[in-house]
């Protein structure tokens, strides 16, 4: 169940950054983080803590609930 939700949180990632017009490397300079991370969390790989998916939510320019909009 847990990678469902973490494959889900990462599509809304792509979703968002795509919305944003931005590459995964102009994402991650803007969070603080490298490049292949932002491939991780999109692809669903990777577990972020909430504190990095406020950043990434501020950088998309978006609510942190949104990104857990899964109806959407």
């Amino acid at each position: 169940m847990n990678t469902k939700i973490l494959e889900k949180l990462g599509s809304n990632i792509k979703k968002y950054r795509l919305e944003a017009d931005l590459t995964q490397e102009l994402l991650a300079e803007k969070v603080g983080i490298h490049p292949t991370y932002v491939g991780k969390l999109e692809g669903g790989k990777s577990n972020p803590s909430t504190k990095m998916l406020f950043k990434i939510s501020r950088a998309l320019g978006i609510k942190l609930p949104t990104l857990f909009d899964f109806d959407k």
